[in-house]
């Protein structure tokens, strides 16, 4: 059984961090890929960033790429995004999110969800 749970969400003034954190059970890490997805508004879920357990890769989308940084600990949980230089456009729900490798190839690889954590940036 796999369980995914998110945490860290809250509200930060533009500028600020956040330290998003998802909990991880139950999940083949040596064949895997853990990453974060955000609901973009009127446009259903958009990708953010993506570690490979085997080789500790990491990828980011174009907007986040220079402010945001995700890292795991010694036992790959909990994972942790770190959130820099928060913009309005960042305010959304984020969801951790686990795939298997050779998901990776099709569309909506991933088949792991945890239940999301808001995260409000406003002045």
């Amino acid at each position: 059984e796999v369980q995914l749970v998110e945490s860290g969400g809250g509200l930060v003034q533009p500028g600020g961090s956040l330290r998003l954190s998802c909990a991880v059970s139950g999940f083949s890490f040596s064949s895997s890929v853990i990453s974060w997805v955000r609901q973009a508004p009127g446009k259903g879920l958009k990708w953010v960033s993506t570690i490979y357990s085997h080789s500790s890769n990491t990828y980011f989308e174009d907007s986040v790429k220079s402010r945001f940084t995700i890292s795991t600990d010694n036992a790959k949980t909990p994972l942790y995004l770190q959130m820099n230089s928060l913009k309005p456009e960042d305010k959304t729900v984020y969801y951790c999110a686990g795939a298997e490798y050779s998901r990776l190839q099709v569309e909506d690889p991933y088949d792991y969800w945890g239940q999301g954590t808001q995260v409000t940036v406003s002045s």
